[in-house]
């Protein structure tokens, strides 16, 4: 058993892509590179690829971000975990989820992929859904605007300026998640039901 994390933040590259909310995993993923206090190189499996540590004396972290595009995760996210022999529950999977509100960061482990099809895609590439995810909320589409036209779009000028926020918000996630578990990450970003001290799924 690996005591290697391999962190995935989806998004599509290009620069035209980098500021759609489609893109939230990689911004992320940029915001954990600063904790770390490295680089992302080119790695032969089609990503962008920073290994190091996650705080002092944290665990053992491969940030990928795919250059293929979102459709096409599963094939880098595959490719990387048999390079780095990192079983699929160690694989942390960070993306953009519009059934929950934006600002907000929800954790779960396995389930469906909600018509993802990044995650999608990294799970028939994986041969399972039993890996983590970093669900970071972008919000519904207003009144009829079709779904991908709105992911494939900016965030507004209101939610630039809450986006630093919570790119924040979801690197502390997965550095609880890493550090705590799902369940302890959960306890801290879900909020509690009344009534109940159950985590959310």
């Amino acid at each position: 058993m690996t005591d290697t994390w391999l962190i995935v933040g989806l998004g599509n590259p290009g620069a035209q892509y980098q500021g759609n909310r489609h893109n939230v995993g990689q911004m992320v993923l940029d915001e954990l590179a600063g904790r770390v206090g490295a680089g992302f190189k080119t790695h032969k499996a089609r990503a962008q690829v920073l290994e190091g540590r996650l705080g002092i004396g944290g665990p053992r972290v491969v940030l990928a971000k795919p250059m293929s595009y979102m459709n096409v995760s599963g094939g880098p996210v595959s490719a990387l975990a048999n390079f780095y022999g990192i079983t699929a529950d160690h694989v942390v999977a960070v993306h953009d989820e519009i059934d929950i509100p934006f600002n907000t960061v929800k954790l779960k482990l396995g389930g469906g992929e909600g018509g993802h099809n990044g995650l999608r895609d990294i799970s028939k590439a994986l041969g399972t859904k039993d890996y983590l995810r970093v669900r970071v909320g972008v919000g519904r589409p207003p009144g009829r605007m079709d779904t991908a036209d709105y992911v494939l779009r900016d965030f507004g000028t209101a939610e630039l300026k809450e986006l630093p926020f919570l790119l924040d918000d979801a690197a502390d996630a997965v550095e609880l998640l890493l550090r705590d578990g799902l369940t302890a990450a959960q306890q801290r970003f879900h909020p509690a039901k009344s009534g109940s001290q159950q985590p959310e799924s």
